[in-house]
């Protein structure tokens, strides 16, 4: 399906100050997906000893993400909210490591948007996070 409504990837991170302000980059939107990154900065450090980054930044780079894949779905028009989202953390992100999430509106109904993500590391082996999540939508069709 052809995305009419293009998203401009600029417009779309201004429109988000938490995202600014935790140095979120969007590196692709496509029609029900999206690809955001999160560079590692000390001051999301849950664990001194470790380096190891907190899981609220990662909570919101999985939010964000999945919300963009919603937003760029052909058939949505508009703004969403999530309703619910689900997130397992499987391990820590490699210090020092940029955290890149990758999300899939995978069905759209009257009001609901299914989306599935997944964030990783450089070690791709083995997920940092996963998240499945439902999002308020109104459809364009």
């Amino acid at each position: 399906m052809d995305n009419s409504k293009s998203i401009d990837p600029i417009q779309f991170m201004e429109a988000l100050p938490h995202g600014k302000a935790l140095g979120m980059q969007l590196i692709e939107l496509g029609d029900g997906t999206a690809v955001l990154g999160l560079p590692y900065d000390k001051r999301f450090v849950g664990d001194p000893e470790t380096g190891v980054i907190h899981g609220g930044p990662i909570s919101a780079l999985m939010d964000t993400c999945c919300g963009a894949s919603v937003m760029s779905h052909p058939e949505v028009m508009g703004i969403t909210a999530t309703i619910d989202l689900r997130i397992d953390y499987m391990r820590a992100a490699k210090p020092g490591d940029t955290i890149v999430a990758r999300a899939e509106c995978h069905h759209v109904t009257r009001s609901v948007a299914f989306v599935r993500a997944v964030a990783e590391d450089s070690n791709s082996n083995t997920p940092v996070a996963t998240a499945t999540g439902t999002f308020m939508v109104g459809k364009s069709k």
